[in-house]
């Protein structure tokens, strides 16, 4: 007979399998948006990032004894996929999904215990392990071909290879770190391949989750008002990306982008809304989650504009998720029934009672 758990005992309508339901179901819309650019070999690659994730976090619970079609149900070995998947080149080859995504949920998760025992975000560990060990696939872009006539209709394209018609290009991240180290000024860099509304709709090369900066911030909007995440840790990431890029523009609008540029370049809206949020990654307060957020953006904006790499939101959170033990342990909520003055007495009255 197995022993009561002690009490008290909370009940909730919600749970984990469905907080994942409604994470991925806001991530839909921007998915499918990505799928219309890119063709088929964006839906091949997100569909093997999504096998490979559950045959993968299958093995691994089957091999330590445990039960295994729980853990799957909860969704979150699929949502880690599909995150890492959005992440990605659309048309980078298909084994860069399957060995991403038994990194994410193999070595990412499960080797920490399992969900909830992690300490970085699985995806964007990922990301950062197959961007090290892979440099040239995972910076190989194609230009969106949605608006071309038959590109989700025909099946010319290989598996998660190549396209006769599709040509290689620089992010734009990439392709203004590229001109600045050549010399030229930011006007020059931005000549004929940076407009912001074609930026807003993910008209030029990225990755997949890079399609769309409304849809993602529709789908970040819909998880607040359904009560998934709060707007703490995605509003200050926002700030933090956008403040010094502004300062940074004033002070020389000649070499640094403004505001607009970073927002709605690469994995900003992504990650505010879907990456910084991690409930087991991220700090427990609301106060703890406007400093995580913020360091966030400020670590993305000084990587994109001083570091080796033209991205960094992978890198930012996973920084500030080495540093989430650190906030948690000096930015703690109020103990319940208690107010911040009955705190400092009860610490004063201990400290007494030991000298």
């Amino acid at each position: 007979m197995t022993p009561l758990a002690h009490s008290p005992h909370a009940h909730a309508v919600t749970s984990v399998s469905r907080i994942m339901a409604t994470v991925m179901a806001a991530l839909v819309p921007a998915t499918l948006f990505g799928f219309w650019l890119y063709g088929w070999p964006a839906v091949y690659l997100w569909t093997v990032s999504l096998l490979a994730a559950v045959a993968g976090e299958a093995a691994v619970l089957a091999f330590q004894q445990r039960a295994v079609k729980p853990a799957l149900l909860d969704g979150s070995g699929l949502l880690t996929a599909w995150l890492l998947a959005l992440s990605l080149p659309p048309w980078a080859p298909w084994w860069i999904a399957v060995v991403g995504s038994l990194f994410a949920v193999v070595i990412g998760k499960q080797v920490f215990g399992g969900l909830g025992q992690n300490v970085f975000n699985p995806a964007m560990a990922a990301r950062v392990m197959l961007l090290i060990s892979f440099p040239l696939e995972m910076t190989t872009w194609m230009p969106p071909m949605g608006h071309l006539p038959g590109v989700l209709d025909s099946l010319a394209v290989t598996f998660g290879g190549q396209h006769l018609d599709a040509v290689s290009s620089a992010s734009l991240l990439g392709h203004v770190k590229t001109e600045f180290s050549r010399g030229l000024d930011l006007q020059q860099a931005l000549a004929g391949h940076y407009a912001p509304l074609s930026a807003l709709w993910g008209w030029r090369s990225g990755s997949l989750g890079e399609s769309a900066a409304p849809l993602i911030l529709a789908g970040g909007v819909f998880l607040i008002a359904r009560r998934i995440i709060t707007w703490h840790a995605p509003v200050a990431m926002l700030a933090g990306v956008a403040l010094p890029a502004l300062l940074m523009s004033l002070i020389a609008p000649g070499h640094y982008a403004g505001p607009v540029y970073h927002l709605l370049s690469g994995g900003v809206m992504l990650g505010a809304f879907f990456i910084a949020t991690d409930p087991v990654t991220s700090p427990n307060t609301a106060a703890g989650q406007l400093v995580f957020g913020l360091g966030c953006g400020i670590l993305t904006y000084v990587i994109r504009t001083w570091g080796a790499y033209p991205e960094g939101v992978a890198f930012a959170v996973m920084l500030m998720n080495a540093a989430t033990p650190l906030i948690d342990r000096y930015i703690k909520p109020r103990i319940y029934g208690r107010t911040r003055t009955g705190e400092t007495l009860v610490v004063e009255a201990a400290k007494k009672d030991a000298a």
